[in-house]
Parts: structure tokens; C-alpha cells; sequence
């Protein structure tokens, strides 16, 4: 089962040259479910519908409740109508979905979002969640919050399937914050006892490139910002058979398609073993 978890980058530069690049992106890489961040929506346009459309998947859209501080932000004569969310994109029938409002005080109250769907995959369920974290550089406590609220979000649906819950998402932390060591549960105390997800990436080739977020992207690089890796996908245990077991995970939409930057996030894409493979690399310790 391939995942990819990516943040669109909104209406911000030139997005209508973007998304052609980013179907592109998304078409060569074939994923089976996809989670997006910072999708936008207007005039009767979804950006996710519009993806899901072209890539002949379903969608679920989950629209931020309080869109007026990114609105603030563009210059489109659309401006004040414009809205942006999660989505999630899949191979397979939704079943179910639910949106949390991630907590946050007043002064970094933006609306950020957890979406989560129940995919009806060919051989059971996959509890499939997206999500974005505060962006602030000092509100790690912040963000320790909202993972708190996710990983409860997560152990209300992650029952009754075999397959481990799949989080996705733009958690804007570096792999040793401790937002994500929270969230994780295996480098700290969980968040919830006997809850703990693997950050996919640990099972990269400590060779490749890890940086979704780097000045050689034109669009992060006017931020003065040093290049990290603040885009994850995490997995749970694997389940009886290996069942969501990485077997690999990259980065993709990491350069220029036809002279235009997708996003000013890259990608991140996993495999994960699924039903269809022959054998599994065995149940976890």
C-alpha cells in the first residue's frame, strides 16, 4: 500500500501552475491513499475533489472552521471566500470520517485540523488520519497540545482491523522535538498507555536526502529558515502478519515539474506491506 502525505502550499504563488504539477507528481507516484494539507476550496472548486477526479480516487475534505487569518495572507480578488483544510485522498471507499479542531490559545488559534477516515480496503479497514500542527518555531508546547488531542483521536478508531493506524501529516517539528517523541510513545511515555506509532522515515536509507522543508526550494528559501524534515508519516505496530510494515519511504515532488515547483513542502511516500504481499516480515517483538 503506498501512502504520501504532502502539504499543498494553499493559494499561495502560482497555484494554478502548481496544481497541474502536483497532479503530475501525484499521478507518476500512484499512491493508494493520500493525506493533504493546506487544500483549498472555492467557488464551488476543490482542489482535493479536483485531484481525486483526475486520479480517479475518493475524497474526504474536512474545511478549516477559521480560514480568516490565511485569508489574510493572499492577494486573490477571491480572497475573503477562499477556504482551506485537510484532505484525504484514497483507492478505496470512505466509510467513515470524523474532523477535530486541534487545540490551541487564542494568540495561535488559526484552525488547524486532524481529519480522519476509515478506508474500506480490499481485505479490511485502515484507519487513515491527517494532519497540521502549528507552524509557530517557539510553540512547541503548542504542538505537544494538539498531538495530545491526536493520539486520543487515533486510539477512539484504531480498533478492529488488523492493519496499523496510518497518521500523515505537516507536524512543523524536527524528528527530535518533543512533540514528535510524544506522539511517537516508543522514545518517551505514550500519550496513551500501550498506544505508540513508528515515524516511517527511521526505516530510510540514512543516506537519502530527509529535508521536506529546504532553502533549494525557491519558496522556503526566501524564509531564511535551516532545511528539516517536518512531514511525516507514522504507523503503528504492524500487525499480525506485518500488515503495515515499511518497506520503503522517500521523498517525492522534491523538484521542478516542467519549470514549476509544486509546493514549498516536498512529499513523503511509504510502502507498506499489505494484503497482497506473499509474507510478511513477521509479526513485531
Amino acid at each position: 500500500m503506498r501512502v504520501v502525505t504532502w502539504n499543498l502550499w494553499w493559494r499561495f504563488g502560482p497555484w494554478r501552475e502548481r496544481q497541474k504539477a502536483i497532479r503530475s507528481v501525484l499521478r507518476d507516484l500512484r499512491p493508494d491513499v493520500v493525506g493533504l494539507q493546506e487544500v483549498w476550496a472555492a467557488g464551488g472548486e476543490n482542489q482535493a475533489q479536483w485531484l481525486a477526479d483526475e486520479l480517479g480516487l475518493h475524497c474526504a475534505w474536512a474545511p478549516s472552521p477559521s480560514p480568516e487569518r490565511w485569508r489574510k495572507r493572499i492577494a486573490d480578488h477571491d480572497a475573503d471566500t477562499v477556504d482551506i483544510g485537510n484532505a484525504v485522498l484514497s483507492r478505496w471507499p470512505i466509510l467513515d470520517q470524523e474532523t477535530l479542531l486541534l487545540p490551541a490559545p487564542p494568540d495561535f488559534a488559526d484552525g488547524r485540523l486532524a481529519l480522519y477516515a476509515r478506508l474500506a480496503a480490499p481485505s479490511y479497514d485502515v484507519a487513515f488520519f491527517t494532519t497540521h500542527l502549528n507552524s509557530g518555531p517557539h510553540a512547541s508546547a503548542v504542538r505537544c497540545a494538539q498531538v495530545t488531542a491526536l493520539a486520543h483521536l487515533v486510539a477512539r478508531h484504531r480498533a478492529g482491523t488488523p492493519f496499523p493506524p496510518v497518521v500523515t501529516g505537516d507536524f512543523n517539528a524536527w524528528p527530535d522535538s518533543d512533540e514528535i517523541r510524544l506522539f511517537g510513545g516508543y522514545k518517551t511515555a505514550p500519550i496513551v498507555p500501550g498506544h505508540y506509532l513508528y515515524d516511517a522515515w527511521e526505516y530510510a536509507d540514512p543516506s537519502a536526502p530527509a529535508a521536506t522543508w529546504t532553502p533549494a526550494n525557491p519558496y522556503t528559501a526566501r524564509i531564511l529558515e535551516p532545511p528539516a524534515r517536518i512531514d511525516y508519516i507514522h504507523v503503528g505496530p504492524a500487525g499480525p502478519v506485518g500488515e503495515g510494515h515499511v518497506r520503503h519511504v522517500r521523498r517525492a515532488g522534491h523538484r521542478p515539474v516542467d519549470g514549476v515547483w509544486p509546493s514549498d513542502h516536498a512529499a513523503v511516500a511509504a510502502d507498506l506491506a499489505d494484503w497482497t504481499d506473499e509474507a510478511g516480515p513477521g509479526p513485531s517483538p
